[in-house]
Order: C-alpha cells, then structure tokens, then sequence
C-alpha cells in the first residue's frame, strides 16, 4: 500500500504580488485610461501558480490600511517606506474582484499584518499533517514559518518561474535556520521596515553567531566569550535588538474563521472572469486562462472552471 500523495494549501500573499507587479511592470493601461500593472502582475502569478501546483486549497491574504499592533508599539515601524501610490491603491479592488471571481477566500483582519494571517493559517495548518502548505509571496520576512510541512515559493524571472524556500535553501542563503530568521533579523535589522536591529552586526557576523550560541537569548547570555568591537557593539545595541526582535516576530493568533474545507479549490465563477478579464483587456491572460481550464479537466475529467 503506498503513502497517500499530501494535499497542497497555497495562501498567496496578495500585498506581496500587488507590490511587485506594480513596480515590475510597466505602467500598463486599458483603453479607458485605467491603470492594471498590479492587476496585470497578480494575476498572471496566480494564474501560473495554478498551473504548477495545482492546489487543493487555496486562500489570499491581504493588508488593511489601519494601524497594526507593531506601529502602536513603535512609531517609527515602517516611517522610512514611501507613502503607498494612489494608482497602486486604486487596483486593489480590481484585484479583489479578480480573487472572489476564482471563488479564493480572503483572509484580512484590522491591526494585523497580511504576514500575521499566514503565520495563523500556518499554525492552524499543523492540525492537518496530510496537508502541505505554500507561501506565494517575495516576502523573505516569511521564511521564518518555514517547516517541514510548509514551504516558501517566491515568483521570479518576470512571473514565469517560481524558487522554492525550505529549510536547506534559507541555511544557504543566510547561514541559519527558518526558526532563527527572527533572530537573525533582530541582530542585521531590516531597513525596508525601519527596523535598527544591532547598528555595525552584519549578516556574516549574526548567522556566526547564531550558528554559535543559537538564539539572541544565547549570544546574550554568552557575552563574556566575546570581546572588543563585537562586544560593544552587542552590549550598546541588547535594548535595539529585543525591540526589533518583537517587531520582526510574526503572531499566530490573529482573529480569523478558518474552516478547511471553505479554502478547498471550488468551481471558478468562469463567466465573470471572463468579463472581467474583457474589461481589463487581458487577452493573453485570458488565453492562459483557458489553457488551464483544458489542461485541468483533462488531467481530472472535470472542470476546475
């Protein structure tokens, strides 16, 4: 009797994608005016995704304009980011249209982070050993929930290709362990999001120590193996270094309804995707789209579409 194959979940980190559409496509236009290069990018990476994993559940995740947790415990939490653009906004309806289209679940909670959804649906996923599960997203922030049962897919090579994160790929990219990354962040910092870390430890210095003493509390408590530059610098930064390890620490309790079963890959609404994809003028989009709507059924002897 051999092993039942495991069932894919792939949550997409949609802010994630949006972001990188925008910014990695040019700005594209309809011939109304409106401007769909975040739409164009998310989607095209859903649409390959669907293609490749052929997941059995699915869910999107995106951020809330409202403050969250960590800016109310520090002010300063992301204030060097340049302000959100008003035409990358105004996609995001757009792309939310899209995702209620294929019928995905959206997982959002005001004072969260989309990040904080996926490390609650990563945890609540640990009830389902059958189950693995997929980040899509070119958030590395994320490589912290990286287990055996749940992976990192990252899209590259302008959506076409994706690199996937485990354990072995993130030790040789940063010199630790998925479950050191907060760690890791708490010593190097994060300048995207306005986190100091430990000013002068760089990111060969935190992965030796980290490969050394294993966590911020280790290096810590072992100061008196250290000494000189190193030492200073550590002694001067210790308040900077738990600060910035709360702030890069993702939560696994963020208030959500999850149900299984209600993420399982449901019948997309085809018609409206079709509109939607003739609104937007996405012809080769929608090309791709029934490509994967033949190749689907032909594979399952039934439509996913």
């Amino acid at each position: 009797m051999t092993d039942q194959k495991p069932k894919k979940f792939v949550v997409i980190d949609g802010h994630a994608l949006i972001y990188r559409g925008y910014y990695a496509l040019p700005p594209l236009t309809t011939q109304k005016g409106e401007l769909v290069n975040a739409v164009f990018g998310f989607t095209s990476v859903m649409l390959n995704m669907l293609g490749k994993l052929r997941p059995d559940y699915l869910a999107v995740t995106f951020d809330l304009k409202a403050p969250t947790f960590r800016h109310e415990a520090y002010e300063d939490y992301k204030a060097t980011r340049p302000e959100t653009p008003d035409d990358l906004i105004a996609q995001v309806p757009r792309i939310k249209q899209i995702v209620e289209a294929f019928k995905i679940p959206i997982f959002e909670q005001a004072g969260f982070e989309a990040d904080d959804m996926i490390a609650t649906l990563a945890k609540k996923i640990e009830d389902y050993p059958e189950v693995e599960m997929a980040i899509l997203t070119g958030d590395m922030d994320l490589t912290q929930l990286i287990t055996d049962q749940v992976k990192v897919v990252a899209p590259i090579s302008g959506f076409h290709e994706v690199k996937n994160y485990d354990a072995e790929v993130v030790f040789e990219k940063y010199g630790v362990r998925p479950d050191q990354m907060v760690d890791y962040k708490a010593l190097v910092g994060d300048t995207s999001d306005n986190i100091s870390g430990v000013p002068g430890i760089g990111k060969k210095t935190a992965s030796k120590l980290l490969q050394e003493y294993e966590t911020l509390d280790g290096v810590y408590e072992n100061l008196s193996d250290l000494k000189g530059a190193m030492l200073n610098k550590l002694e001067f930064g210790r308040e900077l270094a738990y600060k910035s390890q709360e702030l890069v620490q993702l939560r696994f309790d963020a208030p959500m309804d999850f149900d299984l079963e209600s993420c399982q890959t449901h019948e997309v609404d085809g018609g409206q995707v079709r509109l939607l994809f003739g609104e937007l003028e996405f012809r080769s989009l929608l090309q791709k789209f029934d490509n994967l709507q033949n190749s689907w059924q032909t594979e399952n002897q039934q439509a996913l579409f």
